[in-house]
């Protein structure tokens, strides 16, 4: 039996590989030892209730305010000692967190193979976003199997040196999850969502949180959407705000008493993707989400001077915009006021995935095992 162990510890993580996960644990010849470490606690538990999923190993390394050093070091050393326990033959990880490359360092100094899920994103800037981008590249140092969600992924490990044998490009995760989750006759659970009028209102929905944006970078971003609802009167944005006390203090200080802001705890997965399909637009910082929302035919605004994933800006579905408020302001304005613009962004294709990266991933790790003779027939967009 073939003994795999997926390792991840946030919620984005958690949302990418749920449909993973869903499909190993069927496969009578895997046996799958999921493990979380709980880098983020109360938004990864959501997940794992929403899907079902139950973890062999919860490392609940959670803390206040921890450091990327504290989470680092406690990651190496308690998944060290479960690759000792257990012997798996290839750990799975996924994207760009603490967590993603703890753990490969941890599984490479046991010499265990590395299966990297969503491999191959970069912005060439080990500062944007950070601490991510250096995450990604060096757990891609450390991995075997790199499951690339994109040509252009592809391209970028090759051009690293990584063998072509070891790519495989499967589009990504994401939009399996997604599309498993959206539902056109949801009903929203949270009061604010349940009164919001998605039809005579332009609903514009906006994240941020990255920690290259706080501080003077969101205050513009924050800013600019104050503006923006004062200049038009036909919208409303909703904010579900991030955990981080900065972000929420920045958040109240600036939107407090505006009435067509609505500001929100984090919202479930389900909530938050049901939103995302009735919404206007979305603006965000966030690397998801510029997957996510164009397979809603939602345009994308990115709050962010630089992109890993360019495929959507070349699909013209996805504009990367910087946080200066006149840009944003204008940028956002154009797509309010424009409905040719609006609906050519909207149309575009999505560049991401068809909702069956899990299975090529399976069939991948089955290839490389010697369990399937069939290689992977990969994912490309432009079908």
């Amino acid at each position: 039996m073939l003994k795999i162990m997926p390792v991840f510890g946030t919620r984005p993580e958690a949302i990418k590989m749920a449909p993973l996960l869903k499909i190993l644990e069927a496969q009578e010849e895997i046996q799958t030892i999921t493990t979380v470490t709980a880098q983020h606690r109360e938004m990864l538990d959501q997940v794992l209730q929403l899907f079902k999923l139950i973890p062999v190993y919860d490392l609940n390394i959670m803390q206040p305010e921890q450091s990327l050093t504290e989470v680092t070091v406690s990651v190496l050393s308690k998944i060290g000692e479960i690759i000792s326990k257990e012997k798996p033959d290839l750990m799975l990880v996924h994207g760009d967190t603490a967590t993603t490359f703890a753990s490969s360092l941890a599984a490479f100094y046991h010499k265990i193979p590395v299966g990297h899920v969503e491999a191959g994103l970069r912005t060439y800037n080990k500062y944007s976003p950070y601490p991510e981008e250096m995450n990604r590249k060096l757990t891609g140092c450390m991995a075997d199997l790199h499951f690339a969600p994109t040509q252009t992924a592809k391209e970028a490990l090759l051009k690293e040196g990584v063998s072509a044998g070891q790519i495989f490009v499967t589009g990504n995760t994401v939009i399996d999850a997604l599309l498993q989750t959206v539902d056109k006759g949801y009903k929203f659970k949270d009061a604010t969502l349940k009164q919001l009028d998605f039809e005579s209102r332009k609903v514009i929905l906006l994240t941020a949180h990255r920690r290259e944006n706080i501080g003077a970078r969101m205050e513009h971003i924050f800013q600019a959407v104050k503006e923006l609802v004062r200049q038009h009167h036909d919208t409303e944005v909703v904010v579900p705000v991030h955990l981080n006390p900065v972000v929420q203090k920045l958040a109240e200080r600036v939107f407090r008493g505006i009435e067509r802001v609505k500001m929100l705890p984090p919202l479930a997965y389900e909530e938050f993707v049901n939103l995302m399909d009735r919404c206007y637009l979305v603006l965000t910082d966030s690397g998801g989400l510029q997957e996510e929302a164009p397979a809603l035919g939602k345009p994308v605004l990115v709050l962010r001077d630089t992109t890993e994933r360019p495929e959507a800006i070349a699909a013209g579905t996805v504009k990367l915009i910087g946080t200066e408020p006149e840009k944003i302001i204008a940028e956002t304005t154009s797509l309010l006021v424009n409905p040719d613009l609006y609906r050519k962004m909207a149309a575009a294709v999505n560049p991401y995935g068809d909702g069956k990266a899990a299975e090529r991933i399976l069939q991948a790790i089955r290839y490389y095992f010697k369990l399937s003779p069939h290689p992977v027939k990969e994912y490309n967009s432009s079908l």
